[in-house]
């Protein structure tokens, strides 16, 4: 991992907004899962430019969707939002997901990944 402006960064120094959109439900949030690990948290950004996503490690394995409810579990927390608005978009069997953070707003989601990319 390398250091960019005190985020932690994956695949070198790219912006992180990149795996953010703004959309007219909400914002959609591009997530890198690694199911299976010690403890449920995020990461960093894997990928560089559009291609970017927000890299989680997620405790749940992946078998039945638990590892998809752990992650849906663990951004509606992140977000202070109910568990109803984060909806798995895309990349129900992929570890590239997309997920649909409803009511959310850009600038609230970019603040709250950056504290966690940051920290």
């Amino acid at each position: 991992m390398s250091g960019v402006a005190g985020r932690r960064t994956i695949a070198g120094a790219i912006r992180h907004e990149s795996f953010l959109r703004a959309v007219p439900d909400g914002v959609t949030l591009a997530v890198r899962a690694q199911p299976g690990a010690r403890k449920t948290a995020i990461m960093g950004v894997y990928g560089e430019g559009d291609a970017a996503q927000l890299k989680i490690q997620v405790h749940a394995p992946p078998i039945e969707g638990r590892a998809n409810a752990a992650l849906i579990e663990f951004l509606a927390e992140m977000f202070s939002l109910p568990r109803k608005s984060v909806e798995l978009a895309s990349g129900e069997s992929s570890r590239s997901k997309v997920f649909l953070l409803r009511g959310a707003s850009a600038a609230e989601v970019k603040s709250k990944t950056d504290e966690r990319i940051a920290g």
